[in-house]
Formats: structure tokens, sequence, C-alpha cells
């Protein structure tokens, strides 16, 4: 696993041993960086279950002002903090170790907004509308903003998975469906 372009490109990132992680692959990330290419320069950004960090990462490198990287996960928020340090990339990363609701909650009340957000949960465990619903409830997205969520092809998110969020475009690649909502 590494960065794929921007000031941190070739660095390789860590990752847990075992599988209580599963990162977006090498692949999967370029493909998402593509199509997202010019707005993510300038942008900010908030990776939802962040895992190893390496999405929120890649935006960093890649020019966005400033990433947020949710995870509940001790363990996994000491691999994204040395994520970051390989990249030099902390200055501009803030990390809270909570679970994806609470922090959406936290981020609300905080009056935090962003441009885009990724969502990477657990496949198979159906949280990503009660997600998207919470991010809509919390006004973290700005107008105009994207979310993009990563699932299983098996159990994709529903097209109208909150009121005011339209489903643009969906991309497989293998067993991985990114799923791309536009905030109306």
């Amino acid at each position: 696993m590494r960065v794929i372009a921007g000031i941190a490109k070739k660095r390789q990132l860590k990752a847990p041993r075992g599988l209580k992680v599963r990162p977006t692959s090498d692949r999967v990330k370029e493909a998402l960086f593509n199509m997202l290419g010019p707005f993510i320069a300038g942008s900010s950004f908030l990776d939802l279950f962040a895992g190893t960090g390496s999405v929120g990462i890649e935006a960093l490198s890649r020019g966005a002002d400033r990433a947020v990287f949710v995870e509940k996960d001790i363990n996994n928020i000491h691999i994204i903090k040395e994520n970051l340090g390989i990249t030099g990339l902390e200055a501009n990363a803030r990390l809270l170790c909570l679970n994806a609701v609470k922090a959406i909650s936290l981020l609300g009340e905080e009056g935090q907004v962003y441009d885009l957000i990724f969502i990477d949960p657990p496949y198979l465990q159906g949280l990503v509308s009660s997600i998207l619903d919470a991010i809509i409830k919390n006004n973290l997205l700005k107008p105009g903003g994207t979310i993009i969520v990563e699932s299983s092809k098996k159990d994709p998110p529903a097209q109208d998975a909150a009121a005011s969020l339209r489903l643009l475009r969906q991309e497989k690649y293998g067993d991985t469906l990114l799923s791309f909502y536009y905030h109306q």
C-alpha cells in the first residue's frame, strides 16, 4: 500500500496485521482520485472509517487543504499517525478516535463542513444509510459537495439513501463498488 500521486508520491504506508482492516486497494484508490481530479486541490476532506488513513492521506498528498480521519480503533489511529509522519502530512490532519456517528455529531456541533466525504464502513453491515442520514442531519457536506461510499458490489447502497443526496454514478472494481452522491 502506497501513496499514488502528489507530494508524498511512492511513500509506503503501514497497515495492521490480520483482517481487522480492509484497506482500499491501490487500484481502487487510483481510480477514485482520477475521477475526483480537480476537486481535490484546496478541498476539505473527511475520511470516515479511516482504517489506515490511506484515502485521506492520498487527498492531502494531492493538495487537499485539510483532512479529518475518523476511526474508532485506537490501534488504527496509531497507524494513521505513523502514516502521516511517513508522508510529512500531519500538519493538515486531524484524527478522531470515535465511532462514525459520534464523530459526525461532534463535527456538526463544531460547524465543520466538507467538500468531499469518503465512507468505507465494514462491508455487509447495513451502515451506509444511517451514516448518510447523519451527515445530512448534521450539515457536514458543503452545497455542491460529494460523498463517496465504498461498499461491496453484493450490498450496494440505496440510490435514495438520503433525501437531499442524488446518486451520480457507480463504478465497480472487482468486489468493490464506489458510489458517488451529490448534495443538491
